[in-house]
């Protein structure tokens, strides 16, 4: 006959069975993710379908730790303070394990100081600023995609084979514009000693001027313009300098150009002939493009975008951190994200420890016009290892 006593030996029997269930009855382990989705929709939506493969891969193979990932994701409306406050619920109220995302540079740096005073690891996905990881770096910030120095790099070798020496610039006027034009009159002065630059034009982002920007630059008179406009920006720069004339007999040069994001909205505007970073996914064939595209398709009925590639080797990157730390405590991510290597649609990187830098390329190439819409021709792919300054002068630029 069962007593009281047996009867409240066996309750406490199943709490204690209870407070050591398997990883898989502990739920999900989230991770916190903001972005400018409102703002930069071309990029932004190709990238959250990036992510949602990524996680919906990662879970169909039995997840981290013995339990599936979720990411909760906010709009940071592409603002600092906006990203702060979001970046603390995700952390406060939502419980995330740490953070992931962000787009502008300059929302990017905020967030990464926010991580820095709340020691929790962040990996910065999309803002390409230098400062990042270099003059602003600090011990819990990781960053994903290529940097405005190494895209700049992987052009500077064509540029100064065409020995131009009177150079325009125009670019948005915030972190990232300033940071690639900083670092392309930094590089190619080094390497065209004796180049001049005769006209700059820096607009703010989205609200460019496009008919006043071009006229000023064209009546500098410039052999050769480098650009790091993008988006309606660069559409409208396109369309009224065409208009003007402002590339006739002028060698252009543009970060993000021959990304499809901004390159197929031009169509038949496309112009023919500029030198840019991009993503010509169509013609890839390595195996790790080839099993990732062929499951984007699959799922979406639609070809991937660059925002496509960073938003999957984003969450990959998280997973590879977790597994390797073997556990979700801070400091132990922050070491297994030191040196961490795992593969990509664009092949292995490294998060260097040097300076928190993954070593992600990115192709380089010409836009060409054919069937009344652009492409990249003549590409290459350059590894993100070949593109950075030297260890000395990194050691000099960070603080940490």
């Amino acid at each position: 006959m069962l007593t009281r006593n047996r009867l409240l030996a066996g309750a406490a029997a199943l709490v204690a069975l209870s407070s050591v269930a398997p990883a898989s009855a502990q739920g999900p382990i989230k991770i916190g993710e903001l972005n400018s989705y409102k703002i930069f929709a071309a990029f932004l939506e190709p990238y959250k379908k990036g992510w949602e493969l990524a996680v919906e891969e990662v879970n169909a193979a039995g997840g981290v730790l013995g339990r599936k990932i979720e990411i909760v994701s906010r709009d940071d409306n592409g603002n600092p303070a906006d990203a702060v406050r979001a970046a603390e619920e995700l952390l406060s109220r939502e419980n995330v394990s740490f953070l992931i995302g962000t787009f502008p540079s300059n929302v990017g740096l905020a967030v990464a100081d926010f991580a820095k005073q709340r020691k929790t690891l962040f990996i910065a996905a999309e803002p390409l600023t230098d400062k990042i990881v270099w003059d602003a770096g600090n011990a819990y910030t990781f960053r994903l995609r290529t940097s405005t120095y190494m895209q700049t790099a992987m052009l500077i070798p064509d540029a100064a084979k065409l020995a131009k020496k009177r150079w325009a610039i125009v670019y948005p006027n915030y972190e990232y514009g300033q940071s690639a034009t900083a670092a392309f009159k930094k590089l190619l002065t080094a390497k065209q000693p004796g180049v001049e630059f005769v006209a700059e034009q820096a607009p703010p982002l989205g609200k460019i001027d496009a008919g006043a920007v071009a006229q000023a630059l064209a009546d500098a008179k410039p052999d050769a313009i480098f650009s790091s406009l993008f988006g309606p920006d660069l559409a409208k720069f396109v369309r009224e300098g065409q208009q003007r004339g402002l590339f006739k007999g002028v060698e252009v040069f543009n970060l993000l150009a021959g990304e499809p994001e901004y390159l197929d909205p031009l169509k038949e505007e496309s112009p023919d002939g500029w030198y840019v970073t991009g993503y010509p996914w169509s013609e890839i064939k390595t195996p790790e493009h080839a099993k990732f595209l062929a499951a984007y398709q699959a799922k979406f009925k639609d070809y991937p975008r660059l925002g496509s590639i960073v938003g999957y080797s984003t969450v990959m990157s998280a997973v590879a951190a977790i597994k390797k730390a073997g556990s979700l405590d801070q400091e132990k991510l922050v070491a297994a994200m030191k040196g961490l290597q795992h593969s990509t649609p664009f092949g292995d990187i490294t998060y260097r420890a040097l300076d928190h830098q993954s070593t992600m390329g990115a192709y380089v190439g010409r836009i060409g016009v054919k069937d009344g819409k652009g492409y990249m021709k003549e590409w290459r792919f350059v590894d993100g290892k070949d593109a950075l300054p030297t260890d000395d002068e990194v050691k000099k630029m960070r603080p940490n």
